[in-house]
């Protein structure tokens, strides 16, 4: 079958076959036994393929190209299902946000497969050969290693999370606007998905412990425990960070609305001292009898009324001030 799809004159490899020879991972062209088969927003046509060949349910293969699919373990009589969810980036307006994506890891007697809708840092390290003691033929083992770098880089996106609502934090003690405040609701939203992925990733955890078609060997139970405590971590973390975050953005909704009170109030005392002068002004300024009006006969009548019109607008600031009203 083929494992390379031709572009517009570009190979884009979309299926790609892993196995350790000599104790180091190497890329292959066909499949074999003991193999990792990687497969990436596979098509239509090639789940077919993959589903005739060797004997797997097409709506199992389909499973994680369904961003909406749920976490579980299905037995079958010749494959295992194992779905869990996965931190993915993904970018709007210029600017990186947080979610999840499925992604299946399918056990048979011969192989694993591996399933998602895009490339996963998750499966990288595995493939560029940076995991200790990771063999493509101990497939229980691969399970946990793949389900341990999952959790890991949970706690590594919840880190950047924490990290990226101080930043925004920072900005809105002095800002007004709700782009601040939208930051920390699209922050918000991310957590959310994490806690409800790792949730749902945890009683995947705890039934592939009772599963029995899975072999489990005594040298892998310390990593299975290592899986399920990071597992715990990282939900404990989104938890905390998801309360802390949700009380934030409540108390700066409260400090935008603040701070556009106070420069309203700023700009009203200012508009109150501003219209003295305009006031003065606006009485000189008609057509009236000058015998009537005050300095209009003197000289200096005109500096007069400006030096009193700035006098009267300074007594009124200095008592404004003195209310704290500027």
């Amino acid at each position: 079958m083929p494992f390379l799809r031709r572009v517009k004159g570009e190979v884009s490899v979309l299926i790609r076959v892993f196995t350790t020879i000599e104790g180091s991972i190497h890329e292959i062209e066909e499949p074999q036994v003991g193999c990792w088969v990687a497969m990436t927003n596979p098509t239509a046509t090639e789940i077919f393929e993959i589903s005739e060949k060797y004997k797997i349910e097409v709506d199992d293969l389909r499973a994680p190209l369904d961003e909406e699919e749920r976490s579980r373990i299905e037995v079958e009589d010749n494959y295992t299902l194992i779905l869990v969810d996965i931190p993915m980036i993904e970018e709007r307006n210029d600017k990186d946000w947080y979610g999840t994506i499925p992604l299946a890891i399918i056990v048979t007697d011969e192989m694993l497969f591996t399933i998602c809708l895009e490339d996963t840092p998750v499966l990288t390290r595995f493939m560029e050969g940076r995991v200790r003691n990771f063999y493509t033929y101990m497939k229980t083992r691969f399970i946990l290693q793949i389900l341990y770098r999952n959790a890991s880089m949970f706690l590594h996106y919840l880190r950047i999370i924490d990290k990226k609502s101080e930043q925004v934090e920072e900005k809105l003690h002095a800002s007004t606007r709700n782009e601040e405040l939208i930051e920390l609701l699209e922050l918000e939203k991310s957590l959310v998905y994490f806690t409800t992925s790792l949730r749902s990733n945890e009683v995947v955890l705890e039934k592939l412990m009772k599963v029995d078609k899975i072999k489990k060997y005594p040298e892998d139970t310390d990593l299975l425990e290592d899986v399920i405590i990071e597992n715990k971590q990282a939900i404990e973390m989104a938890n905390i960070y998801s309360g802390i975050l949700s009380g934030t953005m409540d108390a700066f909704a409260s400090v935008i609305s603040n701070n556009l009170n106070i420069v309203m109030k700023f700009l009203a005392t200012v508009t109150i001292v501003m219209s003295i002068p305009t006031m003065i002004y606006s009485a000189y300024g008609m057509n009236l009898n000058t015998a009537g009006m005050p300095f209009a006969s003197s000289p200096y009548g005109f500096l007069v009324v400006i030096l009193l019109s700035l006098l009267v607008s300074l007594i009124v600031a200095w008592i404004f001030s003195k209310k704290k009203l500027f």
